[in-house]
Parts: C-alpha cells; structure tokens; sequence
C-alpha cells in the first residue's frame, strides 16, 4: 500500500471522527485546492482553499450527528490517489427535507494530489442518494 493510499485513510478517518483546526489542516498543504463538482446539495459547485475547508468542517459538526466513509475502491499512481466512497451522515439537524436523526447517504469519487504527503488538491463528484 502506498504512503499516500495510508494518508488518504487517515484523512478520512480524522473527517469521520470529527477532526477540526488543526488537526484537520495538517493533513493539507497551505494551498490546496478543494474542488466540489455540481452535486444535490452543492448545485453550483464549489472551490475552497485551506480556511474555507476548515471553516466547512466546523459548520459539518453542527450539522451531522455522525458521519461514516468507506473505501469501496482505491487507485494510486505516484503522487495521485482516486478512492470510490461509501459516505452514510446522520443529521444533527433538519437539513433538506430530513429531520434529526435522518440518514444521507453518497457515493463519492474523490482523487487527491498530494506534494510532500500532504492534500494539494481535491476533487469531488458527489452522487447523493435519493432522500
């Protein structure tokens, strides 16, 4: 297994758990670019830099209760990883329809670039699943 396919687990476990600040921060390099394709919940996309990422973190705690992700696939060639995920988030709050307590489930395809073991750039095709 590749340094960065280890990294990319420990990322999205840290996310699972709950990591925020910088805790979360030292697993990106000062300027990565977070990329969010067109998604339900996203409609326009997005483009975040480190602060953006870390300031959607801390809001992510107040809207989940819980989140779990896991790794149905994973690819790796040189400095690139490209995973296929299986995200489940309970909600904390009403969000979208569903009350406290409803699950959101996704399939993520995520790919991560990483310079010097740490997250360079991210992109994400989100495809949530009907609620």
């Amino acid at each position: 297994m590749s340094s960065n396919l280890r990294a990319a687990e420990r990322y999205l476990a840290a996310i699972e758990a709950g990591a925020t600040g910088d805790e979360l921060a030292a697993f990106f390099a000062p300027d990565v670019v977070q990329q969010e394709f067109p998604n339900r919940l996203t409609p326009a996309g997005a483009a975040r830099g480190l602060s953006d990422i870390l300031e959607g973190a801390e809001r992510g705690q107040k809207v989940l209760r819980s989140q779990r992700y896991e790794i149905l696939h994973a690819v790796t060639s040189g400095e690139h990883v490209a995973l296929e995920v299986q995200w489940t988030g309970i909600l904390a709050i009403p969000l979208a329809g569903l009350p406290p307590g409803g699950v959101m489930r996704a399939r993520f395809a995520v790919f991560l670039d990483y310079r010097d073991g740490r997250i360079v750039q991210q992109r994400n095709y989100d495809c949530f699943e009907p609620w």
